[in-house]
């Protein structure tokens, strides 16, 4: 479109002026594209509305700062403020306006955001804080409009050439200082906007090759820095739950986040169990080699649950695709155990996810996270299922009973020792039998909770 300058706000006001406000929930039936054909805001689900168990957010860096490029190409969406030539803070107001009309008309509750997401670097620190503190107030005045509010903020550590070797674990102690500014911004404008949570992605915390890598001295510097923002959380008087994205590499040969068992034992290393939680990426789970599940899982058994990321990652490419859900399958096996764990306290489920380099029309946009909104909600309705019925839960404290009395809990509370589970086991008191796991049964119990969920949604009304 090759705008410049002030006009760009103009043009740029309805950037979705074809698309209804808002998006209607119309059922399994409707031949409506741009309708939820599950999600519905205040559908009752185990005693809670739909919308609060998921939390759902739109982030800001794949939907409205990316320009559709890869690594053998440039970029192909319709995003008039990323053009050459703009403005960089009419660009970012642009921006801003194009966002919160989308997150007006997708009607979800939460969006997230990086602060270069919003806000260009200027030539100075001072003038980027000049260019932030600017942009805050006009999220402020969107989020009073439209009654969004704000999942999580973040700082970018990563795309700058100063962080090419890390930011908290760069050998450069002026970069570490310049993060720690940077955070220090982001945080003060996360509280400012009233956000639920901070992130801290340690994109390029990490190395590409040992031959230069002090790693003791790097994960020193990295527990030092996020103690550093966990006093600066508490001076502040900010209320929000810090998280942490574990994500095993790319950009970096290895980073020191690489799973959630990774970052539970550098907090416990470290003294931050009690300061940190995860925002989980489905993407980065598999990257590391697990599911889904598991990380979820895993977190919720360590007490560092916080947060999702929703996406996909395409089981051909070895690499970060970021695409929209679309399993139902795997997304309820995630959400059974957040919802039997209690569900979010803060965090939610955000659509870190991009559209495909083809998918050119703006109202691409509403039909990736349409699909993906319906999928957890579906998801959900299954896990919900699996709650109610209960036989996966009944099997599981059965396939442990044995451990919360006689001899099982004998031997947790400490009260016998390895001589005496020798003499109990030589005295021919203990004959143990192998007992079926009955994975199949469990399987086709999931099975039928996600067959189940076909049966139609009750009428009510769909709320906003």
């Amino acid at each position: 479109m090759g705008l410049k300058g002030v006009e760009v706000s103009r043009v740029v006001d309805q950037f979705f002026s074809d698309v209804p406000e808002p998006i209607a929930f119309g059922g399994l039936e409707s031949s409506d594209p741009l309708s939820f054909k599950v999600y519905q805001p205040d559908r009752l689900v185990l005693g809670k509305r739909m919308e609060d168990h998921l939390r759902i957010a739109v982030c800001l860096w794949h939907s409205f700062n990316w320009p559709g490029s890869d690594v053998f190409g440039t970029g192909t969406f319709d995003r008039p403020w990323l053009a050459s030539g703009v403005e960089p803070m009419a660009a970012a107001r642009t921006k801003l306006d194009a966002a919160f009309e989308f997150i007006a008309k997708l009607g979800v509750p939460y969006f997230c955001f990086h602060d270069r997401d919003v806000a260009p670097e200027g030539r100075t620190f001072a003038e980027t804080r000049a260019n932030l503190e600017s942009v805050v107030g006009q999220i402020e005045a969107h989020m009073a409009r439209t009654g969004a509010k704000l999942l999580w903020g973040t700082a970018n550590l990563f795309s700058h050439p100063r962080y090419a070797a890390g930011a908290a674990t760069n050998p450069d102690p002026a970069v570490f200082a310049y993060a720690a500014a940077q955070v220090k911004l982001m945080l003060d404008a996360t509280q400012r906007l009233g956000g639920q949570n901070y992130t801290l992605w340690g994109g390029r915390e990490g190395y590409e090759t040992l031959l230069n890598t002090d790693l003791s001295r790097e994960e020193a510097q990295f527990a030092r820095f996020l103690t550093l923002v966990a006093e600066h959380k508490h001076k502040i008087g900010f209320r929000g739950t810090l998280l942490i994205e574990p994500k095993p590499q790319e950009p970096t040969k290895h980073q020191y986040d690489y799973d959630c068992a990774a970052v539970h034992g550098f907090l416990v290393r470290h003294g931050l169990e009690g300061e940190y939680r995860v925002n989980i990426e489905a993407n980065h789970a598999t990257l590391a080699g697990h599911s889904f599940h598991h990380e979820v899982a895993y977190a919720v058994a360590n007490g560092i649950f916080g947060s999702i990321d929703a996406n996909r990652g395409d089981y051909q490419n070895g690499w970060d695709t970021d695409q929209f859900p679309n399993s139902v399958d795997e997304l309820a096996l995630a959400l059974y155990e957040i919802v039997r764990a209690g569900g979010f306290t803060t965090g939610g489920f955000n659509f870190d996810a991009k559209l495909r380099r083809q998918s050119l029309a703006r109202a691409d946009l509403f039909h990736g996270h349409i699909g993906g909104i319906d999928t957890l909600a579906r998801a959900l309705l299954v896990a919900a299922g699996m709650i109610e019925q209960g036989a996966i839960e009944r099997f599981r404290e059965q396939r442990y009973a044995g451990w919360s009395e006689g001899l099982g809990a004998s031997i947790l509370a400490g009260d016998v020792s390895l001589e005496g589970l020798e003499a109990l086991v030589g005295d021919g008191g203990i004959e143990p039998r192998p007992v079926s796991g009955r994975q199949e049964l469990l399987e086709n119990l999931v099975n039928q909770a996600i067959w189940a969920a076909d049966r139609p949604a009750p009428k009510q009304n769909s709320g906003g």
